[in-house]
Parts: structure tokens; C-alpha cells; sequence
């Protein structure tokens, strides 16, 4: 068994739906993201849709990765190619460390498993900010069910794990 198997807890989340369209009525993607979070015991400490704007988005960063209660930021959507599409631009400069394999997995799997050739399109990333993961994800149902089940859940711990490990918090 792997060393952070003994260390699994319930991981504070953050889930960020970023859309100038959606309500929380309308937002199954947030909503799938949420319950599933739920559904393997972990805490939503906060979900909410934020718009399409950077300054929106790096404040809602940056209010999540300073809350003590939250390990984990999620945020779906606005991360596509249009013009709107800034998630990518005002999170990433945040990171102090990129796992480029998450989006590099999420578009092969994407590619195999649901949209084929348009997986070009996604700009999927993952990092670290302030010693919290933060996940970009697409915004559709497909893209959002496929990260939770194949990359996030199966490795939520385990990363939460290796960023607090020289820090004595576990």
C-alpha cells in the first residue's frame, strides 16, 4: 500500500464555476462536481460562480487558497480558446509549481474516451498556489465527470499529502 493511504481525510474543497451564463440552478457541472466531492467524504467549504474576468477569478483564488479549511481549489470552466475564456491566464502566473502531467492525462483521455480530435482544444492545468492544489477544468458535463473519476479523486490525497509532508500539518 502506498505511504499516503494511511493519511487519507477528508480534503476541504473549493469549487469555482466560472461562467457569465450559468446560476447555480443551471450549473450541473459545478453540481456533479460538488456532489461527487461529497460523495467520497470530503468537504465542500466553498462553492460558487464567479464571471468570466480576471480580476474575479485571481480574487476568488486567492480568498480560496488563504482559507484554512480549504486544501483544494476546483474551478470548471474558462478554459477554452474565445476571448472570454481567461481561467487559464489569471491562475496560472500564481502557480509556484505546475503538474503538467494532469493536463497532458486529462487531454489523452479526453481524446480516447469522449471528444476525439477536439481535445486539442482544452487547456486543462493543475499547480500549486500558497501549498493548495488547483485544478482548471473544462466546463461541460463530459470533461468535468472525466476528471473528477479518472485524475482528481483517485489522487486528491495523495497530492494533498506530498505538499504538507515537510510542513508537520498531517
Amino acid at each position: 500500500m502506498a505511504h499516503y493511504q494511511s493519511e487519507k481525510h477528508p480534503i476541504g474543497c473549493a469549487v469555482i464555476t466560472v461562467s457569465d451564463t450559468r446560476v447555480k440552478d443551471t450549473d450541473k457541472s459545478g453540481r456533479h462536481i460538488v456532489e461527487t466531492l461529497q460523495q467520497h467524504q470530503h468537504k465542500v467549504i466553498k462553492y460558487e460562480i464567479i464571471s468570466d474576468e480576471k480580476t474575479a477569478i485571481q480574487s476568488t483564488l486567492l480568498k480560496a487558497v488563504n482559507d484554512n479549511n480549504i486544501e483544494a481549489v476546483i474551478f470548471n470552466g474558462g478554459t477554452g480558446i474565445s476571448q472570454r475564456d481567461v481561467t487559464i491566464e489569471s491562475i496560472k502566473p500564481f502557480f509556484t509549481k505546475e503538474l503538467p502531467g494532469f493536463g497532458e492525462i486529462f487531454r489523452y483521455l479526453s481524446y480516447r474516451d469522449d471528444i476525439g480530435s477536439k481535445s486539442i482544444l482544452s487547456r486543462a492545468v493543475s499547480g500549486v498556489v500558497n501549498n493548495r492544489i488547483v485544478f482548471a477544468i473544462p466546463g461541460s458535463t463530459g470533461a468535468v465527470k472525466l476528471a473528477m473519476e479518472k485524475l482528481i479523486l483517485p489522487e486528491l490525497h495523495h497530492i494533498v499529502t506530498e505538499i504538507y509532508k515537510d510542513f508537520n500539518k498531517r
